[in-house]
């Protein structure tokens, strides 16, 4: 089994959507989604979106495509949950208090 990544690059990037909501720049992607005149139905599509696609990744057994599908997906996620007004801690906490 292949030793997991590490995982302080969803803290990195969970860091760079806080400064995009709080900085919004017109050339970052995650400002537009942020920012888009939808509101949160446009990140809540993506997610959708990437939900899909995943899906579809890990049906059709390619694997490439599964981890590219998976990264996007977190991604979008992640931007949902600032969307949504909360904290990746309380997701955190939540897998936390899951864990048996």
């Amino acid at each position: 089994m292949k030793e997991p990544a590490d995982t302080r690059i969803l803290a990195e990037i969970w860091e760079v959507i806080g400064e995009r909501a709080q900085n919004p720049r017109p050339d970052s992607y995650t400002t537009r989604l942020l920012t888009d005149k939808k509101g949160i139905d446009k990140v809540l599509e993506k997610v959708g979106e990437e939900s899909t696609e995943f899906i579809l990744a890990v049906k059709n057994g390619v694997d490439e495509r599964t981890v590219e599908e998976a990264a996007d997906l977190l991604f979008h996620l992640l931007v949902a949950i600032r969307a949504a007004g909360l904290e990746l801690s309380d997701v955190m906490q939540e897998l936390e208090h899951r864990k048996k």
